[in-house]
């Protein structure tokens, strides 16, 4: 076999790269598990220390070393800055604490191991340092604004900035002889550095941004050149190019919008190309076989992962006791900030590079990342639970103007969907609703073309006959869930509503159901509708809410939504929940007659319990819970699919409400 790999050939090393990149995601998500974490198994199982069918080349050194810039550069840029105004001084506070207890513990334990001071300092920078793997889960949660939250996001940018000028200091230390004025040297080259590209580079981009006006590509290689430049000028400075990329982000935060399209093509690139190559090259470095040549290994292994957990835990106790918060904020405090990924990986890296850290070294960075990033989601998932069950409830007023979308397909009839719309829209309100169809792109797709224009023809006429303004929208796109998330962003819809879908296709087994990939989207409302029966002729909605539904981040709007339904159709509201969940609802339906509050003592008996309760013709109202969500347990899909079976004859809604807000919506 020795002589066919390692594989030569780019054509056919660059596919096998990306099918890794496409697949080690998609299957570890079916885990809840991090991608990169995939990537970087695939690079240490297929690299030149295992199967060796790929070798770590000049092309995997180029797009590796791109890839660790594009990380600091991205992580700069995707900072609320508005984040480190709030609660300054818990920040500061943490910040601090986080990076000194493991900075101070991390190099006094490298020194008994027997590196050297310059390593030891810059080994301990590594558990200093630490990235926000979890906080997409505290989000979900609804408690993004919990102070242990915004402490820990503020934080973040105190030690990653901390770490990255010890990075800087010891690697510029590690290549020369200090002389006596090294450090005034240092000073003055990095402050000057610092403000060229925090003062010029904002300067500079709004000058080019209005200069070229729409053009996306040449803004988009503009980024790509800035970035590159001040990363290849910060040897002059004394400094590592991962500095110059960081402060790039920094200086374009403001200039780039998080919700722009230039934003967007940017995390595309990194997230599609360097990036994975870089974890892909990373993995190659995994050796194994050190494992078992010498316990030496092991040691340094297993001390990196238990000093980044004992010193991280630490920190997160003290601001507990010096801040007052409680247990589960402190515990998801801990798990925010324990997660080691980009930061670790750009020091792992330099410090090989630079030859102050040996393969044990790399084995012991890629093992604490591999194990700190399985811990911080658990805790944050665990304890934040727990936070979202005590805070308080998050006002029932938004101030985001509604716009709702109806998904229309020729084969379900467009009438229902449009006068949920109807019911479902404010009243006064002078938005107009968006009917939209998706043509896939195939070779009859001119046919399919002119069958959708007659529907949303036909949209529009109904629309106007109650007086409500409309405006269609026909996409060619090449699946229907991709195009229906992408013309919900660009209509800035807030609800959208799409129709019962019983049937899945072989590549949804694999890459997840339309209904998935379109709650993957957390920032708009979902309405998933089965109608066989008049809306308006029923007697009542039954409501049926999972245990916590109503501590979930987007219950408000799902509250609001099921207020309207009920004053336009003149159904009684049939709630059903559990005994503790009714005192927490019964004070926020002050503005309905007092509903039918029905007990469900088990919740996944409930379709036997609706069996007698429910007559053909009411509308039966599902709280959908989003994978991860407080409510969410692995039972409810079942239980969906099982309601829409034993109930053939009932008018069924699944409501998603939105649980982030979407930016795009208020400028």
């Amino acid at each position: 076999m020795t002589e066919f790999f390692p594989i030569t050939n780019p054509v056919i090393v660059f596919a096998l790269v990306a099918s890794l990149i496409l697949l080690c995601p998609l299957l570890l998500a079916r885990y809840r598990l991090p991608g990169m974490l995939g990537l970087l198994f695939s690079g240490a199982l297929l690299g030149p220390n295992a199967l060796h069918v790929l070798a770590r080349d000049q092309s995997f050194i180029l797009f590796g070393t791109v890839g660790l810039l594009y990380i600091m550069f991205i992580a700069a840029l995707e900072i609320d800055m508005q984040q480190l105004k709030r609660s300054k001084s818990h920040t500061l506070l943490f910040g601090l604490l986080t990076f000194a207890i493991p900075q101070a513990t991390g190099t006094a334990i490298a020194l008994l191991l027997g590196f050297d001071w310059l390593a030891a300092i810059l080994l301990a920078s590594m558990f200093a340092s630490h990235t926000l793997l979890a906080y997409p889960i505290a989000s979900r949660l609804g408690i993004s604004r919990n102070p242990a939250v915004t402490t820990a996001v503020g934080g973040t940018i105190i030690t990653d900035t901390l770490a990255l000028l010890v990075l800087a200091v010891i690697a510029t230390m590690a290549k020369g002889e200090l002389s006596e004025n090294y450090w005034l040297q240092l000073g003055v080259s990095l402050s000057l550095y610092i403000l060229v590209i925090l003062l010029l580079l904002p300067k500079l981009a709004r000058w080019f941004f209005r200069s070229v006006g729409g053009d996306g590509v040449a803004e988009f290689v503009f980024v790509l050149a800035m970035v590159f430049i001040c990363a290849s000028f910060s040897h002059l400075a004394g400094a590592e190019p991962i500095i110059g990329a960081f402060l790039a982000g920094l200086a374009l935060n403001r200039i780039i919008p998080h919700s722009s399209t230039l934003m967007n093509r940017l995390q595309f690139t990194g997230e599609a190309i360097f990036i994975p190559f870089f974890l892909l090259s990373v993995g190659m470095l995994l050796d194994v076989s050190i494992f078992f040549a010498s316990a030496r290994a092991w040691v340094v292994a297993l001390a990196m992962v238990g000093t980044v957990i004992l010193t991280k835990w630490a920190a997160a106790e003290l601001c507990r006791l010096m801040l007052g918060y409680s247990r589960p904020q402190a515990r998801v405090l801990f798990g925010l900030s324990v997660a080691q990924a980009a930061a670790t990986l750009a020091a792992t890296m330099v410090g090989y590079e630079i030859g102050l850290f040996d393969e044990a070294v790399v084995n012991g960075a890629i093992l604490m990342i591999l194990v700190t990033c399985f811990l911080a989601p658990w805790l944050v998932d665990r304890y934040g639970r727990r936070i979202a069950l005590t805070q308080q409830q998050q006002p029932e007023e938004s101030s985001t103007e509604q716009r709702i979308m109806v998904a229309l397909s020729p084969g379900q009839a467009a009438e229902s969907f449009l006068q949920l719309a109807k019911w479902l829209r404010q009243p006064g309100s002078l938005q107009p609703v968006y009917p939209m169809t998706i043509v896939e792109e195939r070779n009859s797709q001119e046919v399919k073309l002119k069958s959708a224009e007659q529907l949303l023809a036909a949209a529009v006429n109904y629309l106007a006959a109650a007086d409500i303004p409309a405006q269609p929208k026909t996409r060619i796109d090449l699946n229907i869930s991709d195009g229906i998330l992408r013309a919900r962003r660009e209509l800035r819809a807030t609800e959208v509503i799409v129709g019962w879908s019983e049937h899945s296709s072989a590549s949804e087994l694999l890459f997840g159901s339309m209904l998935s990939r379109l709650l993957a989207d957390r920032s708009y409302t979902l309405l998933v509708k089965r109608q066989v029966a008049p809306l308006q002729h029923g007697r009542k909605l039954c409501w049926l809410l999972p245990p916590n539904a109503e501590l979930e981040a987007g219950f408000a709007e799902a509250i609001v939504l099921i207020k309207r339904l009920c004053q336009q159709l003149g159904l009684t509201l049939q709630v059903y929940c559990q005994q503790e969940q009714q005192a927490r609802l019964k004070p926020r339906f002050k503005t309905l007659p007092e509903p039918e509050w029905l007990l469900a003592a088990d919740w996944l008996q409930l379709p036997e319990q609706l069996q007698q309760q429910t007559p053909a013709g009411d509308l039966l109202v599902l709280y959908g819970v989003r994978k991860g969500g407080l409510a969410w347990t692995p039972a409810l899909p079942d239980l969906q699919n099982q309601l829409a079976s034993q109930f053939p004859a009932t008018n069924l809604l699944v409501i998603y409400p939105a649980e982030i807000q979407d930016t795009s919506l208020t400028g």
